[in-house]
């Protein structure tokens, strides 16, 4: 068997991506349908085989359901990562998924998708097996560790809950990296340069800003700073939020009693937001149940007017990271944009504003694909643990944590122990004492914020110390060491010097999964695995089905179907209505068996759709120029090919 592969991940809010090195270069792994981006959405089949357990897809194939079943389709599940019931429950405002009912405030929060219940970790599990499967289909080899992404300002209990996911899709996760340094680490491969760098990371659903220093081979994070739900899905929700108040104003409907029509106006608002980074102005279009339509225009200088407040909100951050490094914008040397909302053109102008680029005659970095940049640093990485390149060996990445720790004190008050934007791997220890004569049992109390009062703070977790001999307030000396390890989670031990007596604990967040909880979930993994696959087998076969018939509908508009036979044409049109009859059922064999006769069906006709092409290629051009258009044709999602050349 070959040897296993570590990959990096970068598991994001909209999409999802897979990378490795090769050939000291950071790739992009590619899906079965050739796009490098998974959509992180996940969705759970109403067809199950033979009565069995409901599949669930993920993917390109999971986001086609959001207009049929939103129902059953969970997407975004990035910002319910780590979070409590209360903090979700906001979450779901404009989310047509639900929370799933007896679950207490003190346990983890379920999304209810038809008949089944899954927690968050759960779901980004399921993106992250499908991430897994790629890479394996790609090298032919098992991949079983992997470098995951993280927002820099991904609290602890949200790298437990990233860390939960990747053990539950099998994973071994050797680091947590955040998304801004891995970022700085895609380029600094090219770039190879001294100075101050600041990554400016708009994503879907949350916004980073890192501050880093780049010398002599290290990467260092000087400052990070950014807001946990803040991204292009709030940029997309306000589209929505206004195009359902002008439809329920001008109309009559309240479109909000229709998922599915409401999951079609927010694809339409999606696509008007692309447009708009390109364009001049974009058009919404929309059907309405009623059988009225919506229709408008956005110009951008409006769509620019309306999403000043959301782009707004990302100032404030870039401006304390800067405070917090102790620079000013003058001082930062390059600018990197990262994120698929960075391609707005108002951002960027907003970030030339920010750094005072224009007037220094710099621009920010773009050279990489915004959508992947993050998926290449991870690789990066993953090289860097593995030692497996020269490119890596001589880099060394030194991260920060993004927010203060610390226990509660006498009064409610926060002892901070280790000051945000410190360098981790970090360890430090400060000494307490008791404040009532006789106390034997000290309760620890872990936090999390700048805020002064353990009340304002985010709780993180208790423990006792208990045992200390009798003494007077003021006597015992209790040591309380905090570690943070590489992936930014926290472990926490207390000693009574006198004594001896201590006790320690690995910070288990508030709203993470127990360690009892992850292996019961596992196990089902494995109890549904011969299921779960013969149900995906199906699922492909149909969507397989759905691309060739597909093809097979555009085929008479094509010129060479003229040059076919009626018999052929007819042997064509049998072999399609069969696959068209058997594709909904729950007959995998069958189903294999139509694609198969349709494929030779349409054998010749493939033939004819390529000997007209070779032809057009090579008509006055060159054989390099040729062979250009030739591939264009060739792979263009119009073009139809036999399934062996798919």
């Amino acid at each position: 068997m070959a040897e296993s592969r570590i990959v990096g991940i970068d598991l994001g809010t909209t999409n999802s991506l897979v990378a490795y090195m090769q050939g000291g270069k950071p790739v992009v792994i590619p899906g079965v349908d050739g796009s490098n981006l998974v959509p992180s959405v996940v969705a759970l089949d109403p067809i199950s085989a033979n009565g069995g357990r409901p599949t669930v897809t993920v993917g390109n194939s999971a986001r086609k359901a959001l207009i049929e079943t939103p129902e059953r389709v969970i997407y975004s599940v990035k910002r319910l990562m780590g979070r409590g019931l209360e903090e979700v429950r906001k979450e779901l405002k404009y989310f047509p998924f639900r929370l799933a009912g007896g679950v207490e405030e003190s346990e983890v929060p379920r999304i209810q998708l038809g008949e089944l219940r899954f927690t968050p970790p759960e779901i980004s599990a399921y993106i992250l097996r499908q991430l897994k499967r790629n890479a394996e289909r790609f090298f032919g080899a098992p991949v079983k560790q992997a470098v995951i992404t993280v927002p820099a300002y991904f609290n602890d209990a949200q790298r437990q809950a990233t860390k939960d996911a990747g053990r539950m899709a099998g994973l071994d996760v050797l680091r947590l990296v955040n998304e801004p340094t891995a970022a700085a680490l895609a380029y600094g491969l090219d770039r190879a340069r001294e100075g101050t760098i600041a990554v400016y990371d708009l994503g879907g659903g949350t916004f980073d800003i890192s501050i880093l220093k780049l010398r002599d081979g290290i990467f260092e994070v000087q400052s990070t700073n950014g807001d946990t739900h803040l991204g292009g899905d709030d940029i997309d929700n306000l589209l929505l939020a206004i195009a359902l108040d002008e439809i329920h104003a001008e109309h009559g409907v309240d479109l909000r009693a229709h998922p599915g029509a409401v999951q079609a106006l927010r694809k339409a608002a999606i696509d008007a937001k692309i447009r708009l980074s390109s364009e001049s102005a974009a058009h919404f279009d929309i059907e309405l149940p009623n059988g009225d339509r919506y229709q408008r225009e956005i110009p951008r200088g409006v769509f620019e007017l309306l999403i000043e407040p959301v782009l707004a909100r990302t100032a404030g951050p870039c401006k304390q990271a800067m405070a917090d490094a102790g620079i000013a914008p003058e001082q930062i040397d390059e600018v990197v944009l990262v994120g698929g909302s960075t391609r707005i053109p108002a951002v960027r102008a907003l970030v030339d504003d920010l750094f005072r680029l224009s007037a220094r005659g710099k621009k920010p970095h773009i050279e990489l694909n915004p959508d992947e940049v993050v998926a290449l640093g991870a690789a990066v990485q993953a090289d860097i643990l593995a030692g497996a390149s020269q490119a890596t060996g001589e880099l060394l990445l030194l991260d920060v944590t993004p927010l203060s720790l610390g226990i509660e004190q006498l009064g409610g008050t926060v002892a901070r122990i280790i000051q945000r934007n410190s360098t981790i791997p970090a360890s430090a220890t400060e000494h307490f004492t008791t404040g009532v004569d006789g106390q034997t049992n000290v309760a620890i109390h872990v936090v999390q914020g700048e805020r002064e009062l353990a009340a304002d703070c985010r709780s993180l977790a208790r423990f006792d110390l208990k045992g200390i001999p009798l003494m007077s307030a003021g006597l015992p000396r209790i040591e309380v060491k905090f570690l943070i390890d590489a992936d930014g989670i926290l472990h926490v031990s207390a000693h009574e010097q006198r004594s001896g007596k201590a006790a320690r604990i690995e910070v288990k967040p508030t709203y993470g999964l127990t360690d009892e909880q992850v292996e019961n979930m596992i196990l089902d993994s494995f109890d549904h695995a011969e299921e779960d696959f013969a149900s995906r087998l199906l699922i492909e076969a149909r969507n397989e089905a759905d691309s060739i018939l597909a093809a097979v509908s555009r085929a008479p508009q094509n010129p060479a179907w003229n040059e076919l036979s009626a018999e052929e044409q007819a042997a064509i049109a049998v072999a399609r209505d069969r696959l068209l009859a058997v594709k909904q059922g729950n007959n995998l064999a069958a189903i294999s068996q139509a694609i198969v006769a349709l494929d030779q069906a349409t054998h010749r006709f493939a033939e004819l759709m390529m000997d007209a092409a070779v032809a057009s290629a090579i008509r006055g051009k060159t054989m390099s120029e040729a062979g250009k258009e030739l591939n264009e044709a060739v792979t263009a999602p119009h073009a139809m090919a036999p399934a062996e050349f798919k």
